[in-house]
């Protein structure tokens, strides 16, 4: 029993701690940070309660359990609205949104304790919820019939989990909003473990249903677990932990290593973006480039020179910082070589490498595999990252362009 509430109280602790840390984030996107920090809460409330079911405590039990009801229907919209949001990169709710909020809205009329109301017996509803979980309550627990509790909550958990779905696969289709990076690898994870704990919350009702017997403690015992085993899997990976969970680092931004700082201060220069996306930004910032024109002319020639024969724009994650490693020269003067040499920011110059390499490949390979894979080969990340740069350089979709080149 004492292993049971010390497990049960470490992941009632981490769920509490990224709750409140998101909800009083001042970095990242506010709205997300706080639907994620209700999603956690709500989370923190259910394993809360759960320590309360045989505690002999009924007072407490109705406390608590009525606090976070209001959360429990709260917490299905949130899922979904997080997810879409962060899909859509929105800072905040459209009015109708705001409709989702309507269960939640009505838990809190029923927990609310009326002058006409009948007092719900809390021992027997202690004794429901250890028995058979949370969407076991056959007894009146507030102002509204049982079934508003076992009927109405799961299916406002399913019916909230396949909308989200939905959306995502919707969006998957639509090439012009992938998302890529870190930012798709965080959300596929979440998408996958909200989903799981959702699917495992409704196994009790499944089982009842069957009549097959089962012990609710063992669900609880799992729940923690399954928690603390993502935990520590989140720790080993810091752009999940940091960039999303306690939102401490940008992770959109490659911080740059300590021999280009000093080469920075060397040369007065103020610090250039690292990653690819950044890096079309126009770098004007410079205050001094000690530069000759025959050293611009050889940077020129090297980086055009290792580009083709390397052939490193195939790589996805290929980034500036990566070429000036590989020409052990300073990212500063890599890209205003780049900029003002070259004329292109680096994002584009690379890109016009791949776009090349595509239309050497289309002819040979388009019988094959699908335009799609034909543009990964060539190094691009997604078909909305490809079909960007590949209007850029010819000033046509695709097709458009093939089939000008067929009709010639």
């Amino acid at each position: 029993m004492q292993s049971l509430n010390l497990l049960v109280s470490t992941s009632c602790l981490f769920l509490l701690l990224f709750s409140m840390h998101l909800f009083f984030a001042k970095k990242g996107n506010k709205l997300l940070n706080i639907l994620l920090s209700v999603i956690f809460f709500a989370r923190f409330g259910q394993i809360l309660t759960s320590l309360l079911f045989k505690s002999d405590q009924p007072n407490t039990l109705a406390f608590f359990h009525q606090t976070f009801t209001p959360f429990y229907y709260a917490a299905p919209a949130c899922f979904y609205l997080y997810i879409t949001g962060f899909l859509q990169d929105r800072k905040s709710l459209k009015k109708i949104e705001w409709l989702h909020f309507a269960p939640a809205l009505l838990a809190i009329i029923h927990v609310i304790p009326w002058h006409f109301s009948t007092i719900p017996d809390w021992d027997m509803i202690g004794n429901q919820l250890a028995e058979n979980g949370y969407y076991s309550l056959k007894v009146k627990s507030g102002l509204f019939p049982p079934y508003f509790h076992y009927l109405f909550r799961p299916m406002l958990v399913f019916g909230y989990l396949c909308l989200t779905w939905i959306a995502v696969l919707r969006l998957k289709n639509n090439t012009q909003q992938i998302i890529e990076g870190e930012g798709r690898k965080w959300i596929i994870f979440f998408l996958r473990i909200a989903t799981f704990f959702q699917l495992f919350s409704l196994v009790p009702i499944i089982l009842r249903s069957l009549h097959i017997p089962y012990v609710n403690a063992s669900f609880i015992v799992l729940n923690c677990l399954a928690l603390l085993i993502i935990l520590l899997y989140a720790l080993h990976k810091p752009y999940i932990f940091y960039g999303y969970l306690l939102v401490a680092v940008d992770w959109t931004k490659k911080p740059s290593i300590k021999k280009i700082e000093t080469d920075q201060r060397e040369t007065n220069a103020t610090p250039f973006p690292l990653s690819e996306e950044d890096s079309k930004r126009t770098l004007t910032t410079v205050k001094k480039i000690n530069l000759l024109d025959a050293q611009l002319s050889d940077y020129a020639l090297a980086m055009k020179e290792i580009m083709e024969v390397e052939q490193l724009y195939l790589l996805h994650d290929f980034q500036i910082i990566d070429l000036a490693a590989k020409l052990n020269i300073p990212i500063h003067h890599c890209s205003f070589v780049i900029n003002k040499h070259i004329g292109k920011n680096f994002r584009d110059w690379i890109n016009s490498y791949r776009v090349d390499h595509f239309l050497k490949q289309y002819p040979l390979k388009s019988d094959k595999i699908t335009i799609e894979a034909i543009a990964s080969e060539a190094g691009f990340k997604s078909l909305a990252t490809f079909y960007n740069a590949f209007k850029k350089e010819t000033g046509l979709m695709p097709t458009t362009y093939f089939t000008q080149e067929l009709s010639r």
